[in-house]
């Protein structure tokens, strides 16, 4: 029997549960394993940064690892881009958990950037079809008009990151590690944008095995909520070397909580309707909570 194979999300439950046994005692033989834009070294497959008119725009994401199909039996992203890859058959959605990432747009400390009035027309560097993608309209559309919302697809977490640290973009959105190296380098939150996360796993997986990987995790939120000092340096796993010396880990807040409370059908046809009304994707018919979660 092959092993149950789990691609982190860059946060510290699974590495917890590793630590612990929390996975080997639920009965799962499991393996973890990396993918494009989520592994803790992957960056954009063009380059970006340093040409004319600003970096080089990557049009893929979070929902495109998902669509060409990922290497695993369980993985996450943000709540959007799990419920239509549900929904377009690239997996199923489980419903008995989610998670919240504190996220943010960040800008430089001698920006003069302090208000979100400030972003009308300026560019903000998001992820395509990911979380910062979606979190940022959603959070922008409270306070500007669609028509004044500028983005700029510039890659992953480590490629925002790095741009934002070379002023190579005014404002980008970030979350995880990643937003904490940016407070601790003294850049200023101008909007949140904390969002949700779901998971998706293989229409192949063993649903028991589904169920197990979530008691492991369960068990292992329940230790960083106790005492996350002991877990932080966990966070240097989803940072590449080039950044480890930036960075006071203990400094660090506890970054992304799961939640165990239903993804209800109520949520998901509220994110499938406001995906719509911004034209996300192609009008790909009906979506249906039945087939595409497991509740």
């Amino acid at each position: 029997m092959s092993k149950f194979r789990i691609q982190p999300h860059g946060r510290l439950q699974e590495w917890v549960a590793d630590e612990k046994g929390y996975f080997t005692e639920e009965g799962l033989d499991y393996e973890f394993v990396h993918g494009r834009l989520l592994g803790p070294d992957e960056t954009s497959p063009v380059p970006v940064g340093g040409l004319p008119g600003g970096p080089v725009e990557v049009k893929s994401g979070a929902f495109e690892s998902m669509e060409a199909g990922r290497a695993c039996d369980v993985s996450a992203a943000c709540h959007w881009a799990v419920s239509h890859a549900s929904a377009q058959g690239h997996g199923l959605m489980w419903g008995h958990a989610y998670s919240i990432t504190p996220s943010g747009l960040y800008t430089a400390p001698e920006s003069g950037i302090r208000t979100a009035a400030d972003l009308k027309g300026v560019e903000v560097g998001v992820g395509y079809h990911s979380g910062s993608h979606f979190s940022t309209l959603q959070a922008l559309e409270k306070f500007l008009s669609p028509d004044d919302i500028r983005l700029r697809f510039v890659g992953g977490p480590n490629d925002r990151l790095s741009l934002l640290l070379e002023r190579e973009i005014p404002v980008a959105n970030v979350f995880g590690a990643q937003l904490y190296t940016m407070e601790q380098q003294g850049f200023r939150k101008v909007v949140d944008t904390t969002f949700m996360i779901g998971f998706l796993f293989s229409a192949d997986a063993n649903i028991d095995d589904v169920a197990a990987y979530f008691k492991a995790l369960q068990r292992a939120q329940c230790d960083i909520d106790r005492d996350p000092a002991l877990y932080k340096h966990y966070f240097l796993n989803e940072l590449p070397e080039r950044f480890h010396d930036l960075v006071d880990i203990q400094g660090f807040g506890p970054g992304e909580r799961l939640v165990f409370e239903p993804y209800t059908k109520e949520m998901f046809d509220d994110t499938h309707r406001w995906m719509a009304s911004w034209k996300l994707f192609p009008d790909t018919g009906e979506h249906s909570y039945e087939t595409a979660v497991v509740a």
